[in-house]
């Protein structure tokens, strides 16, 4: 058995959302929705311990009422990175993950395949993945996030994400295209030092433009290895998918 590393998952939890408030205390499979994502992530061999990041007292009693670890934070987070970066300031962990806390199905291989990545890299300051789009996927949606990618030194490096449908196929060569549309599954990894650097730099254009605050560390050259992966669990992002999860557990 390979013995873990000290890589810390931390997963930002928060009670407010626009399209499904209390997302993470939602119970009607018998456990949390929260619960179900640390469960998923103690599976993966590189996690050698987790931590729920909330500024809300009752998810913070829910992750304790199940055995897991939570850490109260400040309110004012304007996203999940800086929520993480909040918690890692009093640790000494080498390599953080942040695990979104509303993907139940995430695969515990990915997230080993993440730090793996992250370790043969050691020019890149962060890791995240890119997966092939599942076939009940539109790469259309700007929901899904898009990445382009290249080699640089024999490392693949992103070169920019997008909401919209990136690359551009201009003669229609279809799914088989050499530079065919990738998926930016939501899932990254920090050396230590960079994520505490990574809230103290400035916002910038295209992240603010496109809404995604991983082109912060792109625009300030800072470069993100990328680990081709196949993902293939969804975030829940509103109660009909959630819905959707609950008959899956059900059938489990």
């Amino acid at each position: 058995m390979l013995a873990k590393p000290a890589a810390l998952a931390v997963i930002p939890a928060r009670y407010g959302s626009t399209r499904f408030p209390g997302k993470p205390l939602a119970n009607r499979t018998g456990k949390f929705l929260i619960q179900h994502v640390v469960e998923r992530v103690r599976l993966a061999k590189s996690i050698a311990e987790i931590l729920v990041a909330t500024d809300d007292r009752r998810i913070f009693d829910a992750v304790v009422s199940f055995g897991g670890r939570a850490v109260m934070t400040r309110p004012d987070h304007p996203n999940g990175t800086s929520r993480i970066a909040e918690v890692v300031e009093k640790l000494r962990h080498p390599v953080i993950v942040n695990v979104q806390g509303d993907e139940p199905d995430i695969e515990p291989g990915v997230i080993d395949l993440l730090i793996k990545g992250l370790h043969a890299d050691p020019d890149a300051p962060m890791a995240t993945l890119a997966s092939d789009f599942a076939p009940d996927e539109d790469p259309t949606n700007p929901n899904i996030v898009k990445l382009v990618t290249a080699t640089v030194g024999g490392r693949v490096r992103a070169l920019y994400f997008s909401r919209s449908l990136i690359p551009f196929d201009r003669d229609k060569s279809g799914k088989n295209a050499p530079g065919k549309p990738l998926k930016h599954p939501g899932l990254y990894a920090y050396r230590r030092d960079f994520l505490l650097k990574y809230v103290t730099l400035s916002a910038t254009p295209l992240e603010q433009t496109e809404q995604l605050e991983q082109l912060r560390a792109l625009e300030h050259g800072y470069p993100i290895a990328v680990i081709k992966a196949d993902v293939r669990h969804h975030g829940i992002d509103t109660p009909e998918q959630y819905e959707e999860f609950v008959k899956r557990t059900a059938k489990r």
